[in-house]
């Protein structure tokens, strides 16, 4: 009976010592997903909150923009295109280099109108400016009306960015019937 008592601490030992090596390693294992630098987080977290801060001005900006388009579009006042397409310039120009990314695709269909409301507006070569700006900003991105024509093949063709289209080449382009039609009059009548 002497013997049995003498095993059982021995095993009662080595189980305490094998818990607590793995409680150690379980434990540090822990401690290499905590950041080293104790103010991280709450730097991550003034960060996040400056990102919203910036983008609740960015919309409301981007609100009064698209409140002046519709205006525009209802009266149809070059006047408030370029009103609306100012304002909608200034909301991605007030957007920081650190928040670039954020909401990319809404700001890029707001950059978009501003383009749009500069042509109809007049002011094609700030369009045209714009334009240039808009594909160096986002590259490889487009839009689609709702007739399925191209933003960017529309302007391009428009702002006069790409090649000299003769009359049979129009349909090619993906753009609207109306502004194939346009293109292809004005065409007819360079040539008379």
């Amino acid at each position: 009976m002497s013997a049995n008592r003498s095993t059982s601490p021995k095993i009662g030992n080595i189980a305490r010592v094998t818990c607590v090596a793995l409680a150690a390693i379980a434990t540090t294992a822990c401690m290499s997903t905590v950041p080293n630098d104790p103010l991280e987080g709450i730097g991550y977290r003034e960060a996040r909150f400056n990102e919203i801060a910036q983008m609740r001005e960015y919309r409301k900006c981007r609100d009064e923009g698209l409140a002046l388009d519709r205006k525009a579009r209802a009266t149809g006042s070059p006047g408030t295109y370029l009103a609306s397409a100012k304002v909608l310039e200034r909301c991605e120009t007030e957007v920081g280099p650190g928040s670039s990314g954020i909401a990319r695709e809404e700001r890029m269909r707001a950059y978009a109108i501003s383009i749009q409301n500069f042509f109809k507006g007049g002011d094609v070569e700030h369009s045209r400016a714009n334009f240039d700006k808009f594909q160096k900003r986002f590259p490889k991105h487009d839009f689609y009306y709702a007739d399925g024509s191209s933003f960017v093949v529309t302007m391009e063709a428009l702002l006069g960015r790409n090649e000299k289209q003769s009359f049979g080449e129009f349909s090619a382009l993906n753009v609207s019937d109306n502004l194939k039609s346009e293109m292809r009059r004005i065409m007819y009548w360079k040539n008379k």
